[in-house]
């Protein structure tokens, strides 16, 4: 009989973020999203910024992550993020400010505080955020049933 739960963890340099029981995992990975259910094949694969989903039951619970890797080994799903935000924890109103500052940066470009790259890695960054944010609050502050799309 094949297992029906995954155990899930997601750690950032800071912190261990979160670890528990999953059902099913949706990672954004740089090729598009993935899905992992139990008794996938093992990988390793890059994350690029976007919105992770993990699955228990009813319960989908959505978070903002900046880049990272995931690796699948048995019935253990790793999630190692630069960061990691859940969508109830995201501030819209900071985040709609950082991604302003981001453009602005971006839009002057000479002699600011901040490089090309650094400016468009906080566009991403906080675009994802912001992404998040609304997905969760559409959602009336729920998480997602176990069919519903995006």
């Amino acid at each position: 009989m094949a297992e029906k739960t995954l155990t899930f963890e997601m750690i950032t340099p800071e912190r261990v973020v979160l670890s528990r029981p999953a059902d099913f995992v949706v990672l954004p990975a740089y090729e598009g999203e993935m899905g992992v259910l139990p008794g996938h094949e093992p990988f390793i694969v890059q994350l690029q910024p976007g919105e992770l989903r993990v699955t228990a039951g009813e319960e989908v619970v959505g978070y903002s992550i900046s880049g990272g890797f995931a690796e699948v080994l048995g019935r253990k799903v790793s999630v190692f993020a630069e960061t990691a935000e859940m969508a109830s924890e995201i501030d819209v109103e900071r985040a709609r400010q950082g991604l302003e500052r981001a453009k602005a940066a971006l839009r002057v470009r000479t002699g600011g505080a901040l490089s090309l790259d650094q400016a468009e890695a906080m566009i991403r960054r906080e675009a994802v955020r912001l992404r998040v944010a609304e997905l969760k609050r559409g959602r009336g502050g729920k998480g997602r049933g176990p069919r519903e799309g995006r």
